[in-house]
């Protein structure tokens, strides 16, 4: 009987022994889990997609805020998988690839994308660094006039905000004479000089 009680004894201590040691396990298990899902989530490919993915979540924000003021309310910028469409609200929110874009249009959109840029980077400096000016050397001369004319307009929308100095640099008359104050470069045989024009 004493034999007995002592061996009883003996698998019950081994049974509490096994159970604690069950759980352990257990818990282990769970922690390993969640070190292979963590790994999986870091491994570099992943998480510089998740990164890139928020970037450019954020970057299509912006542009789309800055695009819908440029163009008054017609055009908003949106992206899916990779892909950027602009969302015409003259046209019934008629969603469409941005290669379908007139000249103006495009200008419109990767201007947005520029600035939405400018105040990311701006937003990430530790100095509290700003955009305040910006210059554009489009290529104008390839423009059609209505084109142009939208780029003028757009331009002349950005400096009216204040909150930048807006300079062109340009061949083409039709959309210098727009700028209220220029820098002329004029050329003789031998020397070069910069005129101040306007204001």
């Amino acid at each position: 009987m004493t034999r007995a009680e002592g061996a009883h004894q003996r698998i019950v201590e081994r049974r509490e022994q096994a159970e604690r040691l069950r759980e352990q396990r257990l818990a282990h298990e769970r922690e390993g889990n969640v070190a292979k899902t963590l790994a999986g989530h870091l491994r570099a490919n992943n998480f510089e997609r998740w990164l890139l993915e928020e970037a450019l979540d954020l970057l299509v924000d912006g542009a789309s805020r800055i695009l819908r003021e440029l163009s008054a309310g017609q055009y908003e910028l949106v992206h899916d998988k990779g892909e950027f469409y602009v969302v015409d609200h003259h046209d019934a929110g008629l969603r469409r690839g941005v290669r379908t874009l007139s000249g103006g249009e495009t200008f419109q959109a990767s201007l947005a994308l520029a600035l939405a840029l400018s105040e990311q980077l701006a937003g990430l400096s530790t100095t509290s660094a700003s955009l305040e000016s910006i210059v554009l050397d489009e290529g104008f001369g390839t423009l059609d006039a209505a084109t142009l004319d939208t780029v003028a307009a757009t331009l002349e929308g950005l400096a009216a905000r204040g909150d930048r100095m807006v300079g062109v640099v340009t061949h083409v008359p039709s959309l210098a004479e727009r700028v209220p104050v220029r820098f002329e470069v004029r050329k003789d045989a031998r020397t070069a000089r910069v005129e101040r024009v306007g204001l």
